[in-house]
């Protein structure tokens, strides 16, 4: 199962207003989901990112490129992953993703 996440994270910053969410992200996106053996974390964080940034959900892609790092993929990846979907999710996409990148890779 996941770790339980710090005080500062946005898990714990929602926990007050939708205990039921941060609960099911806890046991059955983390806990449940992301252990499945079907795919490695590895993966999982490559297709999390993608879909995040396609989405342009960029406060969620921030933590999840985090996780990405720590789950085995490289800058170097992340960065391909943002340069190919610029052709398939837009131009502006990526080069919001680009920022939040850059602003991880700095704090590595």
């Amino acid at each position: 199962m996941a770790s339980s996440p710090s005080s500062s994270s946005p898990l714990e910053r929602i926990r007050p207003i939708v205990p039921k969410l941060a609960e099911l992200t806890e046991k059955v996106l983390f806990g449940d989901v992301w252990e499945r053996p079907g795919l490695s974390k590895r993966d999982r964080s490559l297709i999390t990112c993608a879909a995040l940034l396609a989405l342009q959900r960029p406060d969620q892609l921030r933590g999840h490129l985090q996780r990405a790092l720590d789950n085995g993929v490289t800058k170097d990846e992340l960065s391909e992953l943002i340069t190919h979907l610029a052709f398939y999710s837009g131009w502006p996409t990526a080069v919001t993703a680009a920022g939040i990148a850059k602003e991880v890779f700095e704090k590595r």
